[in-house]
């Protein structure tokens, strides 16, 4: 599923949290924020690619580790790789943006970076070495977006 860099997310019209460190699951409310793609590669279409650092990678897959949006009943396998060494993805993660936006990028965001070299926009990258993995606590602490003060969804 392609879906153009900083493009405003339209897969869903709201959003269902799970916290994997609880097992809080399944949170669903209507953002209140805009969403915007990042990272929604397929086979076939141009993607920016460039290094990374460490950091931002293990932060990411910190962020991986808590936090499962948009669970489906289904599976995407990375469509890039060859099919039988394709891994599969099931869900989605938020990364706080700016004041009203956050960054909807599916699970296999980490894949496509260490694996196929995919650059995400600088903006996203800084947003996830910004918060310093603290801002990505479970849901029963601070409301329906995992992130401390950026941002908020009002109406559960």
């Amino acid at each position: 599923m392609f879906y153009e860099d900083l493009s405003e997310y339209d897969y869903q019209d709201e959003d269902a949290f799970t916290d994997r460190e609880s097992g809080f699951y399944a949170l669903w409310y209507r953002p209140a924020y805009t969403r915007l793609n990042i990272g929604w590669l397929e086979a076939g279409k141009p993607y920016s690619t460039g290094t990374v650092s460490m950091v931002f990678v293990e932060k990411l897959k910190a962020v991986q580790a808590v936090q499962w949006m948009n669970v489906c009943l289904g599976v995407h396998e990375c469509d890039l790789c060859p099919e039988d060494e394709a891994p599969e993805g099931n869900g989605e993660v938020r990364i706080p943006g700016g004041p009203g936006t956050a960054f909807a990028a599916p699970l296999l965001i980490t894949h496509y970076v260490t694996v196929h070299g995919y650059r995400p926009p600088q903006v996203f990258i800084d947003a996830v070495l910004a918060d310093g993995g603290d801002g990505y606590r479970p849901v029963k602490d601070v409301g329906p977006l995992v992130v401390t003060g950026r941002d908020r969804a009002e109406d559960l």
